[in-house]
């Protein structure tokens, strides 16, 4: 591990002010690993769990406001996010251990970087950790934490969120402030597609710094759901997921949303299989076809192909279980 500067931040914009090369430093479950086998290497290491992040609050127009050192443990447990974002509280608790929970925070899910073990051996060929090296993943073992949905010629890895399978769904805005002032991004245009640049995996200009998450409100008389199909049923990232949420009143759907995660480079809103449930009767044959749907651009690899059905499987189940 290669020395780096320690820094403790009392203000945001102490933070944001902080030298070129810097990392933020929340709960550092993902972080300190990198550091620690020589992925990220930054010249500082700046602590920021002094600012005042760490509260949930509705606001006036029913959106909810988190901060961004709230830990996935309290919001996970948060008594309106368990009423109003059953899916975002399901995603929460599907993922890592109790422990690691309690430590990780809301932008730290945010920003945490992929499990491709090719990215992460350090000597392989990996486009994301050395641009222009190549890609060891698309002629190599590619089966669990590889993608089939927004891949490219350059990168195949999956994005391994659950938390922001959930957000999809929910829809969001990330609020930042940097050097520059404070601006929001919407939370489906955080996350990049590999495309040519693998190595950029965030809209985050240089010395930002994620500050809240702002959830949609809640749609009026929703049912949600998160289902994470794995290797096992714990610790383990996922081969699929889905998370749905669904609205219906005179026995059609009025509104539908549906993200993936373990399939898709970044977290993935399948909107066109929403549109094609709005209007009609919650039947398995619908379900079917907006599963079919969302991965009419799947692209399989030689030991992943599974996970376009298993995809699939996943977004009629969740579907199944919130019209049940």
């Amino acid at each position: 591990m290669r020395t780096f500067d320690y820094a403790r931040a009392e203000t945001t914009g102490q933070a944001v002010s902080s030298a070129d090369n810097s990392a933020f430093l929340a709960g550092g479950t993902n972080l300190l690993d990198l550091v620690k086998i020589d992925i990220m290497r930054p010249d500082t290491v700046v602590d920021i769990n002094r600012l005042p992040l760490k509260t949930i609050e509705r606001m006036p127009d029913g959106r909810l406001k988190i901060g961004a050192l709230v830990s996935n443990t309290t919001l996970a447990h948060d008594p309106i996010v368990r009423s109003d974002y059953a899916v975002l509280s399901e995603a929460l608790l599907s993922g890592a251990s109790t422990q690691l929970r309690n430590k990780a925070t809301t932008a730290g899910n945010l920003m945490q970087r992929v499990r491709c073990p090719y990215f992460r051996d350090g000597v392989s060929a990996c486009n994301k950790r050395d641009p222009g090296s190549g890609c060891s993943a698309i002629g190599g073992f590619n089966r669990s934490v590889h993608a089939v949905l927004g891949t490219s010629d350059k990168c195949i890895a999956s994005h391994p969120s659950d938390m922001c399978v959930a957000m999809a769904a929910i829809g969001a805005g990330i609020v930042v402030s940097g050097p520059e002032g404070e601006r929001t991004i919407d939370f489906l245009d955080f996350h990049l597609l590999p495309g040519d640049s693998p190595e950029q995996e965030h809209a985050l200009k240089p010395n930002e710094l994620i500050t809240h998450v702002i959830l949609d409100a809640p749609i009026r008389g929703n049912r949600s759901h998160y289902l994470k199909l794995r290797d096992r049923a714990s610790y383990q990232f996922a081969l699929a997921s889905s998370g749905v949420i669904v609205a219906t009143s005179g026995g059609v759907v009025q509104d539908a949303r549906i993200a993936l995660g373990g399939v898709g480079t970044k977290p993935w809103r399948a909107s066109r299989a929403e549109q094609s449930l709005r209007g009609k009767a919650p039947t398995q044959a619908n379900f079917e076809e907006a599963a079919r749907i969302a991965f009419e651009d799947a692209k399989a690899y030689k030991h992943n192909a599974f996970k376009i059905p298993l995809g699939q499987q996943a977004i009629v189940r969740s579907l199944t279980t919130v019209i049940a």
